[in-house]
């Protein structure tokens, strides 16, 4: 029935769109020549002999869209300038006419009119267009659509996308249901480096919507891109100079409802007092921090604020623009924390409280220069560092439970304390050159990068600690290294480089109405990791001899007296160091060939790749080799058809094989403790998965604003990596090719319509847009064999052969109303909604190896449940340069819940679901104000 009202729908859509054919627009920006060039807001636009205007808003754009093919004439007014008329402005299908010109006292000459077909590239109506035209199933999301939906970073701009969301639980990008190793990420189509050792892609969440001019998603491959995706490529342009010049200023304060409650208690670190206009400077090593350095956190007032500065300014052929930002937010959740081991519980927390505060400072440069009409030049270069401050603690309300601590028959039980500084600094430096040879024929195009990425751990401090009545507290005493300080540092080093050659043999100028073009190209990535991590611990000497006074004080006991008089002695563990290598290098050759209706777009890319991991970590056996090596050597072919009914419908068929490297993290065998003791360790036996992609959409547009569409994919996943629960461990995480095969089927519904559009009588614009996806997915558990037939582990457990994939939600929807009053003053509003179904967190696994006591002796997969969020925004201009805006975000500030169904070990109880972690996030309140010159 569901499927039967999805065809229905998208019928009745395409009964719309014959009704309605205008998919053209005319679109600009004026300028007030009295002022010097200023920007021209409220100015009126309408076609002469027609009904149909409107008027610039403040940064002097404007938009007449839903016009029939055609010739208009253009006028212009505003009060006590001279009316401009311009004749004969071709309208086409599909496309948005430029008009750039001023106002002023006297008439401007049609000689200083500059018209063109180039649209703003972050518009909705041009990135619509872009997606109509283009060949590849692409979908995009402009700055000017992210402002209304109050998106703050790339991260959350690409869950307004369809088929697209985020895990709460890991903090992953799922497309399509397929998570971060499936991803590939550009900067302006160079890849980035990762920051994080848990993720092969960078933190999308560091760019902020300053910096970006658009974020798209391929979903569809093309063998002109890296081969190391499944799911897409997410592709993130960065901010150019809009118009001939820019200077604008903005502050924001707000606050988060669940850290405002913390007001007088909100923890930070002791690192704090190393940190300096949101910049990590540490004053002491690690090693020599356990006696010199506060082990207590301190307090700090939760509030959130912005500031950010734009400028920008057309100096004849060259454009300059440049960005900066410093940002404080915080953040404070409360909730539940239990893990199970064998179906048996090991940990239990029932006051898990998590404090952050995060400084984020930005500053991007982006340089154009334009030699002549055939060749021009493009310099980007990004500097992000972002300070994250966390304080975890459990166990304050005297409930907390640790298996190995308190199974001692002592009325004992367990408080922890994590205080982590991550620091982050990512420098980005992009060179782009874009050239036109013979008329058109021939376009090249080739870009060189260098990045750096440092994401350190400089100084985190752990406490594990037995406390009883009457403020009796004991160190914990099982395990080592629970009272520590450790350093964790990444440095990663990139080149990389593209180049591409367009030859078109026929344009769709010739009388045929036809186009052919041969691209060839290739793509070069060296990239390199350095890891370094180290363990300093503090340990009494004698067994409870130092008892610290309470828990809001352990750093009273950790003196230089104490260690002195050996009633505490310093322990270090070996460093944990891994090297990895990236090297990947591939050539392509795509044809094209098509006419007004068809487009058939053919390619083929030879890549190989070669990862390198060389280790050294604690915790690993010593007489396995401490190295792995990995190389793939193939050809990845592409195929993206396109079929145009009509000049306002598209129906297109992509079909394409691609790879899944494994990650530096995914290999190298390094354990990583999170704040709640989770462990998290890669496996060197890893291997790449190999991906069979096929998609099919069919989208109308019924106006140059507007979109229906409705897709179908099919992904054939062999060997997918997985993260799955390791046995024989509690709270241990790895990578696995857990299943020899993986299935997923999906349908996406997509619309973006006009309620009531601005017809000059009651100046109101509503519009909605939605996306709605639903996914089928299995995988295999296999048993695994040596190559003498001899059994060596199994993935199977409590009777399942096959499972869902890891991080697939079965629904995605997203969903938001946009409004405005196109008034002198306009008041703009959005409300944004979002949902995704329950998703597998990580796979289970059995906890022994002996077939006969799989479905006993087994930990089932953690599920973390659906959600819903809701935002909204609303922004009102005052007068000529001021504008205030109001964000709530995260309004119903719902419930993150992960589950586990446990089997009791005795009796014949059905299995019952268990909470693992549980949280709330809190709303976030913000006020900003702005003010452009």
């Amino acid at each position: 029935m569901k499927k039967l009202f999805l065809l229905a729908l998208l019928f009745f859509a395409a009964n719309m769109q014959a009704q309605d054919s205008t998919s053209g627009a005319i679109g600009g920006k004026l300028t007030d020549k009295e002022m010097g060039g200023e920007p021209l807001p409220f100015a009126n636009v309408l076609l002469k002999d027609s009904a149909k205007g409107t008027t610039s808003d403040y940064d002097g754009i404007y938009l007449l869209d839903k016009l029939q093919p055609g010739t208009y004439t253009v006028v212009f007014s505003f009060v006590g300038y001279e009316t401009l008329e311009i004749p004969d402005v071709v309208v086409e299908a599909g496309k948005v006419t430029e008009i750039n010109t001023e106002l002023g006292s006297s008439a401007a000459s049609l000689d200083e009119v500059v018209i063109t077909t180039v649209s703003r590239r972050d518009s909705e109506v041009a990135l619509l267009v872009e997606q109509k035209n283009s060949v590849e199933i692409k979908e995009s999301i402009g700055a000017q659509e992210l402002a209304k939906l109050g998106v703050s970073d790339a991260a959350t701009a690409t869950t307004k996308i369809s088929g697209v969301t985020t895990s709460e639980a890991s903090g992953d990008l799922f497309v399509r249901g397929l998570g971060d190793r499936y991803l590939y990420s550009t900067l302006n189509g160079l890849p980035i480096p990762s920051d994080d050792v848990e993720r092969k892609n960078i933190d999308l969440g560091l760019f902020p919507t300053r910096v970006i001019q658009n974020v798209s998603i391929s979903k569809a491959y093309s063998a002109i891109s890296s081969a190391d995706q499944a799911s897409g490529n997410v592709d993130i342009s960065s901010r150019e100079l809009r118009g001939k010049d820019e200077l604008g200023i903005s502050v924001q304060g707000g606050v988060n409802t669940n850290a405002i409650g913390e007001f007088s208690n909100f923890k930070v670190s002791p690192n704090q007092d190393d940190t300096y206009f949101g910049v990590y400077d540490q004053s002491i090593p690690t090693e020599f921090t356990l006696n010199n350095q506060s082990w207590n956190p301190q307090t700090s007032v939760p509030v959130n604020r912005k500031v950010s500065i734009t400028a920008g300014k057309e100096f004849g052929p060259l454009r300059a623009f440049v960005t900066a930002s410093n940002s404080v937010a915080f953040e404070y959740n409360e909730g539940l924390f239990r893990n199970y081991r064998t179906n048996v519980l090991e940990d239990q927390f029932t006051d898990a409280e998590n404090f952050k505060k995060t400084d984020n400072n930005t500053l991007m440069a982006d340089l154009g220069f334009e030699i002549n009409d055939n060749h021009r030049l493009k310099a980007t270069s990004l500097f992000i560092n972002k300070v994250t401050d966390e304080v975890y603690e459990a166990g304050r309300n005297g409930e907390g439970f640790v298996f190995e601590e308190t199974n001692r028959g002592e009325n004992l039980n367990q408080f922890i304390r994590d205080q982590n500084i991550k620091q982050t600094r990512l420098w980005v430096n992009q060179l782009h050159g874009f050239h036109d040879f013979f008329d058109g024929k021939n376009e090249l195009e080739w870009s060189a990068g260098y990045n750096l990425v440092n994401a350190d751990e400089p100084n985190r401090i752990r406490n594990e600690v037995n406390i009883g009545d009457n403020n009796f507290v004991q160190l914990a005493r099982t395990g080592g290294f629970q009272q520590r300080k450790s350093t964790q540092e990444i440095d990663d080093t990139e080149f990389n480089a593209r180049i591409e050659n367009t030859y078109n043999f026929l344009s769709m100028a010739n009388e045929d109405s036809k186009n052919a073009s041969l691209i060839l190209g290739g793509n070069y990535r060296n990239k390199e990791r350095d890891f370094f991590s180290q363990f300093f611990g503090a340990e009494e000497t004698d067994f409870n001899t130092v008892n610290p006074p309470s828990i809001d004080n352990l750093g009273a006991i950790f003196t230089t007296e104490n260690f002195n008089n050996r009633l505490l002695q310093f322990n270090r563990l070996t460093p944990d160091i891994y090297n990895g290598t990236l090297e990947s290098y591939g050539g392509f050759a795509v044809f094209n060939i098509g006419n007004e209706q068809w487009n058939i777009n053919a390619g083929a890319r030879y890549q190989k790749d070669q990862v390198d991991v060389i280790f050294d970590v604690n915790n690993y056996p010593q007489n396995l080799p401490n190295f792995t090596f990995k190389e793939y050597d193939n050809i990845y072919p592409s195929l993206n058809i396109k079929f145009s009914p009509n000049e306002d419908s598209n129906i297109r068929l992509a079909a394409s094989k691609t790879i899944s490297l494994p990650e530096f993290k995914e290999i190298a065998p390094f354990e990583y403790v999170s704040q709640i003791g989770q462990i998290t360790r890669g496996n060197p036996n890893l291997e790449a998965s190999n991906n069979y992609n096929l998609d099919l959409k069919y989208e109308v547009f019924p106006s140059s604003g507007e979109l229906l569409s409705l897709t179908g994919f099919y992904k054939k996943i062999l060997d997918p990596i997985n993260r799955t629960q390791a046995r024989g461990a509690s709270g241990v995480f790895s990578y696995f090719n857990a299943s020899d095969e993986a299935n997923i089927y999906g349908l996406e519904l997509e619309a973006r319509m006009d309620v009531i559009e601005n017809d000059n009588d009651n100046g109101l614009d509503l519009s909605v847009s939605g996306n709605i996806t639903r996914m089928w997915h299995s995988q295999d558990l296999k048993d695994v064999f040596a190559e003498d037939g001899s059994f060596v582990r199994t993935f199977r457990y409590n009777g399942n052969d096959e499972i869902g994939l890891q991080g697939a939600s079965d629904w995605i929807v997203n969903a938001s109303a946009n409004f405005s009053t196109e008034t002198e003053n306009p008041l703009r509003g959005t409300i944004v909604a979002n949902y995704a179904s329950d998703k597998i967190y990580a796979l289970g696994s059995p906890d022994t190896q002996n077939l006969d006591f799989i479905d006993i002796q087994y930990n089932d997969e953690i599920i973390e449940k659906g959600f819903v969020t809701l935002d909204l925004i609303l922004s009102k201009e005052f007068g000529e340069n001021f504008e205030l805006e109001f964000k709530g975000q995260n309004l119903l500030n719902p419930e993150i819940e992960r589950y586990q169904s446990i089997r009791p070990l005795s009796g014949n109880a059905a299995e019952a679901e268990q909470t693992v972690r549980s949280y709330t996030r809190g709303a976030v309140l913000s006020l900003g104000l702005s003010y452009n010159f």
